[in-house]
């Protein structure tokens, strides 16, 4: 997996541009699927794929590492995973996640 082009500097400026760009659904791992409360859908990792990530590390905790992952589903839901690495990170999700095909 590589890293995208784009640099912000704050989780909250990538965020809100990929709001900006259609990225509108917050997706959330629940019960080996990412969940969409919003359209009341789960998909399964074969049914998306990640088109974009940014990691962002705390300034002040160097475990407050986050990682942003922009997702679309095989249907056309753009929405976004937030999600912890390193200590704090879910083993189960960050399993599911490699499992999500990454687009080029």
């Amino acid at each position: 997996m590589s890293a995208s082009p784009k640099n912000y500097l704050t989780l909250l400026d990538a965020v809100n541009s990929l709001r900006e760009r259609g990225y509108t659904y917050d997706y959330d791992y629940e019960n080996a699927c990412l969940y969409c409360k919003l359209i009341s859908e789960r998909f399964k990792a074969e049914d998306l794929k990640i088109t974009e990530y940014y990691r962002f590390e705390g300034m002040s905790d160097p475990d407050d590492n986050t990682i942003l992952y922009a997702i679309e589903s095989n249907e056309g839901h753009r929405g976004i995973l937030i999600d912890a690495y390193g200590a704090y990170a879910d083993e189960h999700k960050a399993a599911f996640i490699k499992n999500i095909a990454v687009e080029d």
